[in-house]
């Protein structure tokens, strides 16, 4: 966030090298878009800070969590193989898949011998 009040401590000394001043209205406005850039990145910096710190809550509620359902449900690496055995034994991808056509062609010419 560094860049952001380097980039509006640039603007604020562009404005007075060329000495713009509130004599005018251009200057007026001028100077209060630069005051509220200001305020803009004082309050995103604000934000980064928080974000970072729920983000910091969130991995400790993440890592809690993680302890307790190990707790809860007790699950380990023998279980792990475990499961992959049964999903192995039960699950497997060489299904024979039904051809649906082929069906409806059964029907049509049972329909049409009745």
């Amino acid at each position: 966030m560094e860049y952001l009040y380097q980039k509006v401590s640039y603007l604020k000394g562009l404005a007075e090298g060329l000495e713009i001043g509130e004599k005018t209205k251009e200057g007026k406005l001028l100077l209060h878009i630069i005051d509220i850039l200001e305020d803009f990145t004082e309050i995103i910096d604000e934000i980064m800070e928080d974000y970072e710190d729920l983000e910091k809550y969130l991995e400790y509620i993440d890592e809690d969590l993680s302890e307790i359902e190990n707790e809860l449900y007790d699950f380990d690496d023998e279980d792990q193989e475990l499961y992959e055995d049964y999903e192995d034994d039960y699950f497997d991808d060489d299904f024979d898949y039904i051809d649906f056509e082929e069906d409806e062609e059964l029907e049509e010419s049972e329909d049409e011998h009745n």
